[in-house]
């Protein structure tokens, strides 16, 4: 009798790029296809600067769930769009600072899924990392699921990590967020970064990508992103290059992605 991964196995298009993949490719991972790949050099090849985004957004990622778990003191993560498992996921950031924290991650893709139940373990004793297999543009039944691990009654760190460019409509997206938010208590969180329209470089990578077969992603304005934020109030130093979001290294340099880190009074 087949199992759920059989079922999930059975969905994947090996020969169709996916966001998912390709980015695992750029970080240097090994979860992805020759499509994926294909796809992925394609950028690369207009957009060099694609690789630097992909190991930023993790760096990123790490700096901002560290916050959150040892400043802000969050215990309860919602990864949005959480994409391949690979180093430093959400959950091993969290619970190394606090290993009392719950995770939640969600995705609606069938690799990530699979792999979910593998790499997404738990890693503490205290702690709980879990998964939803859903789609961010249904935000009714991603509450409802991540309920059954979260306390929306406590502060909740909401994560959309560069995922919001694949939908073309910024108010489809700024509902998207707002009516995740609107869910959370007093004291919750929005980490939000996607790919913006800085540069030239970067507008033509995300045209080779849509020619080759992947998703499209739409670019947009920092302001279009700051807007996401309205009604929060921003962790200082409020929207800037992801690079450059608390930095570790003093020589930190910009990039076409923008990010932040914002409290709900």
């Amino acid at each position: 009798m087949a199992g759920p991964d059989s079922d999930l196995t059975a969905q994947l298009q090996p020969d169709v790029p996916h966001a998912a993949r390709i980015w695992n490719y750029w970080m240097g991972g090994t979860d992805n296809f020759p499509s994926d790949r294909a796809a992925g050099d394609g950028v690369a090849e207009v957009y060099p600067e694609i690789v630097v985004m992909a190991q930023q957004s993790r760096r990123f990622l790490v700096r901002a769930v560290r916050y959150l778990a040892a400043e802000a003191g969050i215990r309860q993560f919602l990864d949005i769009g959480t994409g391949l498992p690979t180093m430093q996921n959400t959950h091993a950031v969290a619970q190394q600072v606090a290993p009392e924290s719950r995770i939640v991650y969600v995705d609606n893709d069938p690799m990530v899924l699979v792999h979910a139940r593998a790499l997404l373990a738990n890693t503490t004793s205290e702690g709980v990392t879990t998964y939803v297999p859903a789609d961010y543009h249904d935000p009714g039944r991603i509450l409802a699921a991540a309920a059954d691990t979260l306390d929306f009654d406590q502060p909740v760190a909401v994560m959309y990590m560069g995922v919001m460019g694949y939908e073309p409509d910024l108010a489809v997206v700024r509902s998207i967020v707002q009516r995740t938010m609107d869910a959370t208590a007093s004291g919750s969180h929005l980490v939000l970064w996607d790919g913006t329209d800085t540069s030239p470089a970067v507008v033509s990578g995300a045209a080779r990508l849509a020619e080759s077969g992947g998703v499209p992603y739409i670019l947009r304005s920092p302001q279009d992103l700051a807007s996401c934020f309205d009604g929060l109030t921003m962790v200082a130093p409020g929207l800037v290059p992801i690079p450059l979001w608390r930095p570790d290294e003093p020589d930190a340099q910009g990039i076409d992605a923008y990010g932040a880190v914002a409290r709900k009074p």
